[in-house]
């Protein structure tokens, strides 16, 4: 069985850095996506879900060091959910969305534009990716 996820959004903050036992590092930061439609009235609507990506190795430390909140990001990999309950008793679902792949897209402090940067957490990156040594900034 396969799964996978593809979302583009915003940073909602500056990514965070840590490391595991291991010394790999890990970068975390949310992102939010946007939904707008018009319900059967003709009002607009807009719904936001906000994920948490985690991001490992090499490529988390070039989002740590690239990224900041605002950014617009696309983001590939696959969800794991939990549920927890907050201060007030109430069931919460969330979304971690481990990222293989990340795409900075925009220019730094824009929110939107072509893709800037790609690299994969796993395995070889794909046919087209820029290389490390010729990111342009």
């Amino acid at each position: 069985m396969y799964q996978r996820t593809v979302i583009v959004g915003n940073l909602g903050r500056d990514p965070e850095m840590r490391y595991t036992a291991s010394g790999t590092p890990v970068a975390n930061f949310p992102v939010a996506t946007n939904r707008k439609w018009s319900d059967n009235d003709g009002n607009m609507q807009e719904e936001t879900t906000w994920f948490r990506v985690s991001v490992f190795g090499r490529q988390a430390e070039i989002c740590n060091q690239y990224l900041q909140k605002g950014r617009t990001v696309l983001c590939d990999g696959d969800i794991r959910t939990s549920t927890y309950t907050d201060q007030n008793g109430v069931e919460r679902h969330s979304w971690e969305l481990r990222a293989a792949v990340v795409k900075f897209l925009g220019g730094q402090g824009e929110k939107g534009g072509g893709a800037a940067y790609e690299e994969r957490s796993e395995g070889a990156a794909p046919a087209g990716a820029v290389a490390e040594d010729d990111i342009p900034f």
